[in-house]
């Protein structure tokens, strides 16, 4: 039975962690780190070395109980490859509409990158079903506010500069999730092998996510 992306689990901690360039078997140690703190969703790139063998041996392993995904596809080939490998949800890191409209057709869930309210429009008109603004460290959570003035129907994925610091800034600014690249797990958890500290680690961004709604 092929394992599908879970809305419940993702609703209870909307926070997509990117994973770029990380070693295969700490994949599987930070997966089993997420399950236990209450983290769901977990985002392989593409453009990662054996980006669809971790993705495949992730799902296959943790895919009932964590969400799978690929990111950065920019293209239907990639598209492909990334749902071949198992993914359960897909990542953009621009407004393909291809990429796009294949995902709605086919049910799977998918987070395009835009950055401007034009685009960001365009791709909730698509079918989004969560558009991930990138980047947004720039401009920070003041701009996902001001973005939620006049489309205040669309759901927010901002990306980019998002830590457990300001964390909180970009809920109460009114994001439906939040990307997060290295500051989810910090370097020094890996380098360690500190998977007890990272659990720790991901209880607390747990936490201020649940304290920030």
């Amino acid at each position: 039975m092929k394992k599908t992306f879970s809305w419940e689990a993702f609703n209870k901690a909307p926070i997509v962690a990117i994973f770029r360039n990380l070693d295969s078997n700490d994949l599987l140690q930070v997966a089993q780190c997420f399950k236990v703190a209450g983290l769901s969703t977990m985002e392989i790139t593409l453009n990662s070395k054996n980006a669809t063998k971790d993705i495949e041996r992730l799902v296959s392993e943790f895919g009932a109980d964590l969400n799978i995904g690929a990111g950065t596809v920019c293209d239907i080939n990639d598209l492909h490859a990334a749902l071949d490998a198992g993914a359960q949800f897909i990542v953009t890191p621009v407004l393909d509409k291809e990429v796009i409209q294949f995902c709605v057709t086919n049910n799977v869930p998918v987070f395009p990158g835009a950055f401007t309210p034009t685009e960001i429009y365009t791709a909730w008109k698509l079918g989004a079903n969560m558009v991930k603004v990138f980047p947004s460290g720039a401009l920070g959570p003041g701009y996902i506010k001001d973005l939620l003035g006049p489309l205040d129907s669309i759901k927010l994925l901002p990306t980019g500069g998002v830590s457990i610091d300001n964390l909180s800034e970009y809920f109460k600014a009114g994001a439906s999730g939040v990307g997060v690249g290295s500051a989810v797990v910090p370097k020094a958890y890996l380098q360690n092998k500190d998977w007890k500290g990272l659990t720790k680690h991901l209880e607390l961004f747990m936490k201020t996510y649940q304290d920030a709604v």
